[in-house]
């Protein structure tokens, strides 16, 4: 039988986060070696690579860089292929990759919009569906892609971030259908407002900080490490019956009106 701590263990497994150089990619990444797992991070910018290794290796973790391009099909299918050959099985993958673009809908350049969904969605398929090929192999692995609250709710001036996120839960959904009979679990995780890099200049800004400690009932914003217990929990044994959800960590504020 399995003890609770065993449940939550990770220390057989290793785990790719993609977009993992900064923001919330690294606390997850920090989070699940903390759990006990080998960690695969991965950016374009090498030099912020080589400083998240060194950062995470001071800590203790097993590092591996896999610099690639989640929006390049075929490179991602290339670097995932040498991966596992010369390195060894990826058994959780984190699809974290993603970018803002803030502009109101009416004036969103066309290119501006590809881009964005280029990076959120498409994505989330390249890295998942490389991966998936040899968790599908090996009957067993563990998906988990990042939504947002903006999965389930708009604001003025980001409605294709909306929309991309809105996609990356139903993406979600359609990987669990048609992977799970492969005993693969994919779910995601929705954050709520969170201090990140990402969100710097709403967390600069008085008045949307003062909104959103009213509408939201927690009354604050979220912190990084207030995500990694979600993150475990969906890598780990104890979510083995859990497929195609979506976990938000919001402090509530999808929950109310």
């Amino acid at each position: 039988m399995n003890t609770t701590n065993s449940l939550f263990d990770l220390s057989d497994k290793r785990a790719l986060v993609t977009g993992s150089s900064q923001g919330i990619g690294y606390t997850l990444a920090q989070g699940l070696a903390e759990a006990g797992a080998e960690i695969v991070i991965n950016g374009r910018d090498q030099s912020k690579l080589e400083s998240a290794q060194k950062s995470l290796t001071d800590r203790g973790a097993v590092v591996h860089m896999l610099p690639f391009d989640a929006t390049d099909h075929a490179g991602v299918k290339q670097a995932v292929n040498d991966f596992e050959a010369e390195v060894g099985q990826i058994d959780v993958l984190v699809n974290n990759a993603g970018m803002q673009h803030r502009t109101p809908l009416q004036d969103f350049e066309a290119e501006d919009f590809e881009r964005l969904m280029r990076t959120n969605v498409s994505s989330v398929f390249n890295v998942g569906q490389a991966v998936a090929k040899y968790m599908i192999a090996r009957k067993a692995g563990k998906i988990i892609n990042i939504a947002s609250v903006q999965t389930a709710l708009a604001r003025p001036g980001i409605a294709p971030y909306t929309a991309s996120k809105g996609a990356v839960a139903n993406l979600t959904k359609g990987m669990a259908t048609d992977w799970a009979q492969f005993g693969l679990q994919v779910n995601a995780i929705a954050p709520g407002y969170f201090d990140t890099p990402l969100n710097a200049a709403l967390v600069s800004d008085p008045e949307f900080s003062s909104w959103l400690e009213k509408r939201t009932p927690t009354g604050r914003w979220g912190q990084l490490p207030e995500l990694i217990g979600a993150c475990v929990f969906l890598s780990s044994a104890a979510s083995s019956f859990v497929n195609g959800q979506t976990l938000y960590v919001d402090g509530g504020i999808t929950a109310c009106i």
